[in-house]
């Protein structure tokens, strides 16, 4: 079963100086991306701010950060431009599937580097940036992330965010709402004209955090067009008072929010966003080498035709109607 993958964090590897050809330790490698079945991975940059940067050992300047993680992105793309290939449209994904190679994605986890300056979405997509979540877990340029506090949480998105999200729609960026406020989501469901994601994301009704999208702002991706990445992240799926192993993902736990994202957006309305290298949990197939057992238990639970909109026709169809195909 092929596997599009809306969202990852194994860029942050590369400046250990690894390399994604023979990475260990870590969810992601060429050859797991292989034995996974992956079509298409997205690789996000994201953008460590307040402070986290610092305390993981990465450059604090955010513009510095993220020069430096693109350049190692380009780095390994060229190391494994035998069996790896960048992708802009969905017709790259085509023609790199022909070729016998995992298309990569580049995405931005918290548009920070926008810094207020309309330019800079148009230098995003001339790098090949194909997809931006607008905040990460602290305020920016563009608006606010979720919140526990009701107040915070229901802040929209500033004036500079709805340009963007007008900006982003023209170029051919996805609007990536994980990690926002629900005022800023429900922002983006009002101006945005094209199709939205939310990359990896799972359903506050299951899960009772202001990470996770309520039924309407479920319901509101997929009228938009749009998926809903399912997150994989052990912290995301069931309620922290449960008695469940503190950091062990389940295939079964998944299953259950993919029957109610399927429930509320419909077969065409759901995708996979695993987050792999951005969680610490312990996952039941072990990594993307091993997906494929978790992509099985989709096909048991729903149906071969089901299963293949959730792990890969659904993502292609949103991103062929947002970046082109």
């Amino acid at each position: 079963m092929k596997i599009v993958d809306l969202h990852c964090d194994t860029i942050m590897h590369f400046f250990e100086g690894k390399h994604l050809d023979g990475l260990e330790g870590s969810h992601i490698s060429m050859d797991k991306l292989r034995a996974g079945e992956t079509l298409a991975q997205c690789f996000a940059i994201f953008v460590p701010t307040h402070g986290s940067a610092e305390r993981m050992g990465y450059p604090s300047d955010p513009k510095e950060y993220f020069n430096k993680a693109y350049a190692t992105y380009q780095r390994e793309l060229e190391l494994c431009r035998d069996r790896l290939a960048p992708a802009y449209t969905v017709a790259d994904i085509e023609r790199n599937e022909k070729a016998g190679k995992v298309s990569a994605i580049l995405t931005v986890e918290d548009g920070v580097t926008l810094d207020g300056k309309i330019e800079n979405v148009d230098d995003y997509f001339s790098k090949g940036v194909r997809m931006v979540a607008l905040t990460w877990n602290y305020e920016n340029s563009l608006g606010y992330p979720q919140n526990p506090d009701p107040e915070k949480h229901s802040l929209g998105l500033k004036p500079f965010g709805i340009d963007c999200v007008r900006r982003m729609n023209e170029l051919g960026i996805a609007v990536d709402v994980s990690h926002l406020s629900e005022g800023g989501f429900w922002d983006v469901a009002k101006y945005s004209k094209k199709p939205f994601i939310a990359s990896h994301s799972c359903c506050r009704a299951l899960c009772d955090i202001s990470r996770n999208l309520t039924d309407e702002q479920i319901r509101a991706v997929a009228e938009s067009g749009g998926v809903v990445g399912l997150n994989y992240c052990n912290v995301f799926l069931h309620p922290i008072s449960d008695k469940f192993d503190d950091d062990y993902t389940a295939v079964s736990e998944l299953i259950r929010h993919l029957r109610h994202l399927v429930s509320l957006a419909g077969a065409e309305g759901v995708a996979l966003g695993s987050d792999y290298d951005g969680i610490g949990s312990r996952l039941e197939w072990g990594d993307c080498g091993g997906q494929q057992i978790f992509a099985q238990s989709i096909v048991d639970a729903f149906g071969y035709d089901t299963a293949e909109k959730i792990t890969h026709k659904n993502a292609l169809r949103a991103l062929r109607d947002i970046i082109g195909g």
